[in-house]
């Protein structure tokens, strides 16, 4: 019944006939275990369903984030700093110098909506101009100031205990050295660098470092146990990486490089050049012959160098060292003839033959059958090493730097007699043998009887 109509009056019947009139709101028992559809409630609008409505929305959102990265979605995950703030950006970046109030260098980033500040103690070679523009690198964010908190590419952060953090770039000054390495102080922090963390290469002598101030990383903090460690080498490797493949785009054969010797070997010496190390071997050292590599150069020793050869896909490079001094075989051609007869020093023997040195980093081949007239099976028979000889040149070719000598050439072809031999005259020939006349006759007598003839008696037989 509405509330409009208006009820029709009627006798009511007597209380014991009244009928029973249930609650308008009573609801009808739920049946225990099946649960009520609720399609009819899910239609609306061109009878499209939630269900169907919620699939194609899915469908959709996929499509628009096909393209998309998590680093784009979600960001990169910021991590809480020592002082509370979260650290926006680990990668450099460049901004402009637009302010410098007291102990503080404000920066202007392009592109970010707050300022950044970073100490002017970053600047150890003074105040930065202003509009000047730096790499700086973004370390925190201080929301009380509303400001990011920066760094300077490469410089130390001044830290300590509620701040330092593996990682950050640090100043230790060397106090002493231990028995595994060096005792350190950053900022009023002991810890210790180990003797394996100083530099690229090993380290023979620790005590050179003493006092000095040393730029590192920190690798490893304990505040509880009041426990720092840094190292130098991270950060001297992190700093090649950063210039090696910027280095090998620059290489190129011919080029005059300077670079430090790192370690030496029997075959030559390591040379780093700023990242990328290069092999100087011992026969492109010295246009002489090199016995010993530690004689021209030694380790830590800055030396330039000429690039003469690079492998790319190997990472190998080939340095030469004789190069930058000039040659003696450029001229060869005008101090040697063929003909001229010279003076040398054997240097080495072969088994082919001897080398003979005419002058330094100058050396020519004596052959063996060049030694002497007759033949030679040993070549120390003839000649010793350090044996000073003259020799005659047979052949110069400053092309191939070869110069072939002979020996036997250069002696006289007629040997003179001695003192004794003149004084005492040559030797009469011998007289031959006189030829015999007569034939060979046998027997024991001197008769000319017949073999084993007896001989004959003294009386005849038959005479009374």
């Amino acid at each position: 019944m509405s509330d409009t109509e208006k009820p029709t009056e009627q006798t009511p019947p007597p209380a014991e006939e009244q009928p029973t009139v249930k609650p308008p709101c009573e609801r009808l028992p739920r049946q225990i275990g099946k649960v009520p559809s609720l399609q009819q409630e899910q239609a609306y609008g061109f009878r499209h369903k939630i269900d169907a409505f919620d699939e194609e929305m899915e469908r959709q959102l996929q499509e628009a984030m096909s393209g998309l990265s998590d680093k784009d979605l979600y960001g990169e995950a910021e991590r809480p700093s020592a002082r509370g703030k979260t650290t926006a950006e680990a990668a450099p970046k460049k901004g402009k110098v637009f302010r410098i109030h007291g102990q503080d260098v404000f920066i202007d980033l392009p592109g970010s909506r707050s300022q950044g500040v970073l100490p002017l103690a970053q600047f150890p070679e003074g105040p930065p101009a202003l509009g000047a523009e730096i790499e700086i690198t973004i370390e925190g964010f201080d929301s009380a100031n509303g400001v990011l908190l920066l760094s300077r590419k490469g410089a130390a952060v001044e830290a300590d205990w509620a701040s330092v953090a593996v990682g950050m770039t640090v100043e230790a000054r060397v106090t002493e050295t231990n028995k595994g390495g060096l005792s350190v102080d950053v900022n009023g922090i002991r810890g210790f660098m180990p003797i394996s963390q100083i530099d690229l290469y090993r380290v023979d002598n620790p005590e050179q470092f003493v006092n000095q101030r040393l730029l590192c990383l920190v690798t490893e903090v304990n505040p509880a146990e009041r426990n720092l460690v840094v190292s130098r080498r991270a950060l001297l490797e992190k700093q090649r990486e950063e210039t090696r493949e910027k280095l090998w785009n620059e290489l190129a054969e011919g080029q005059i490089r300077e670079g430090v010797v790192r370690s030496l070997k029997d075959f030559g010496a390591f040379v780093d050049l700023g990242g990328v190390d290069g092999l100087l071997h011992v026969s492109e050292m010295s246009w002489q012959r090199v016995q010993d590599p530690a004689s021209l150069v030694q380790p830590g020793q800055t030396v330039k160098v000429v690039v003469l050869k690079i492998d790319r896909e190997r990472r190998k490079v080939s340095l030469g060292l004789k190069q930058l001094t000039a040659s003696p075989w450029d001229d060869i051609s005008e101090k040697y003839h063929i003909g001229d007869l010279v003076m040398g020093k054997v240097s080495r023997l072969m088994d082919f033959g001897a080398f003979v040195e005419l002058e330094p980093a100058v050396e020519g081949l004596v052959h063996i059958s060049e030694l002497a007239p007759q033949r030679v099976f040993r070549v120390s028979d003839i000649v010793k090493p350090g044996q000073e000889v003259q020799v005659k040149v047979l052949s110069v070719d400053p092309a191939q730097r070869r110069i072939s000598l002979s020996l036997k050439a250069a002696q006289p072809k007629e040997v003179g007699p001695t003192a004794e031999e003149s004084a005492s005259g040559p030797e009469p020939p011998a007289k031959p043998p006189r030829p015999r006349t007569t034939p060979l006759r046998g027997g024991t007598g001197a008769g000319a009887g017949p073999l084993f003839q007896l001989p004959k008696s003294s009386s005849p037989k038959g005479k009374g």
